[in-house]
């Protein structure tokens, strides 16, 4: 049976096998489509997720106030062109507000803070046109509460009542 790839010399003594070229080119066609193939499909879907943009951007907290002394985390969602919403951070958004500091999402109020509120304003970096500007007010009561203990939840008596314990003899 005869190779198609290759076809031998009638010298045998020489061993050594010549190339059909009509073959290696045709090899070489295939292989030049796959690469045209691979690129096209490379661009498409760098197309396709480079269509994926931010449209516009919303504000989604989880507090109605910010405390002084602690980083308040402040939300922004972005919305895709496909419709899907995505958490926004410093890597698409630009923080700045009138007081504090930013480090990342979150704005540090110091302890020592005394104005009523805040000036907040998150500009997204690829269109700064689009941008969020709200107003927070600090919170106002001391975070001195105490919150109940497993077993007062559980047994159902009150945060600082005493129970009464065994007596012993």
């Amino acid at each position: 049976m005869t190779n198609i790839f290759y076809k031998p010399t009638h010298n045998l003594s020489q061993r050594r096998v010549e190339c059909n070229p009509g073959v290696n080119f045709s090899i070489f066609l295939q292989m030049h489509s796959l690469k045209q193939f691979l690129l096209i499909f490379v661009l498409l879907c760098s197309t396709a997720a480079a269509a994926q943009k931010v449209d516009s951007i919303y504000v989604d907290l989880y507090t109605d106030s910010l405390k002084k002394g602690t980083y308040n985390y402040i939300n922004i969602n972005g919305k895709l062109s496909n419709g899907r919403y995505i958490p926004l951070d410093t890597t698409a958004i630009i923080f700045s507000s009138s007081d504090g500091k930013f480090s990342g999402n979150s704005l540090w109020l110091d302890p020592g803070f005394n104005k009523e509120k805040v000036v907040i304003k998150a500009v997204l970096k690829s269109n700064p046109s689009q941008y969020k500007e709200f107003t927070m007010y600090i919170k106002k009561k001391p975070d001195d509460e105490n919150l109940k203990t497993i077993d007062e939840l559980t047994n159902g008596s009150k945060p600082g009542s005493k129970r009464p314990g065994r007596r012993r003899n």
